[in-house]
């Protein structure tokens, strides 16, 4: 598929089927993640596969967001081994892990798996619970599964600012 097809095509799912991402695919879509960029060429992510009944519940417990994935992935990064940007304001923690979780997110689109970007959860509750370490900060969930057939996006999905009004030449 043409990248800007699966791009434009790719939507957030929030409703799936049962059907189980099978492993193999599950690991191709995981070393996309793997396998981005990140500053320094650190490496500072972490990516959580949740798929257990008991952990899943743990989950929805405190966030309401799963609409019935089958798989729950939780990017993490390591607050200790990022790169802190001159002036020391910033770090590449959130950044490293957001390319992480989005080439996790495209890889899944093509191969037909469904995903959605999760940021309505308390970040520290949520480490708490699944037990985390406390040097791993959690940038984001991604539910991941196959879409119901009765899925669709949302209304709003293709609405877009015009490419003028977000990209400034100088």
């Amino acid at each position: 598929m043409d990248f800007l097809n699966l791009v434009r095509d790719r939507y957030s799912c929030k409703k799936y089927s049962d059907k189980q991402v099978p492993q193999d695919i599950l690991e191709e879509i995981l070393e996309a993640g793997r396998l981005a960029p990140t500053a320094k060429n650190l490496q500072e992510h972490k990516v959580y596969v949740l798929r257990s009944q008991e952990v899943l519940e743990k989950f929805d417990s405190l966030c309401p967001c799963r609409y019935g994935a089958s798989t729950v992935l939780i990017v993490t990064f390591d607050r200790n081994s990022v790169y802190v940007y001159p002036g020391e304001k910033r770090n590449s923690g959130a950044e490293d892990a957001a390319i992480a979780a989005t080439h996790i997110m495209l890889a899944a689109a093509s191969k037909g798996v469904d995903s959605c970007w999760i940021n309505r959860l308390d970040p520290e509750k949520m480490a708490q619970t699944l037990g985390l370490p406390d040097n791993e900060e959690i940038l984001m969930a991604m539910d991941i599964g196959y879409a119901a057939d009765d899925a669709s996006p949302l209304p709003n999905h293709s609405k877009r600012r015009p490419l003028e009004e977000m990209v400034v030449y100088m």
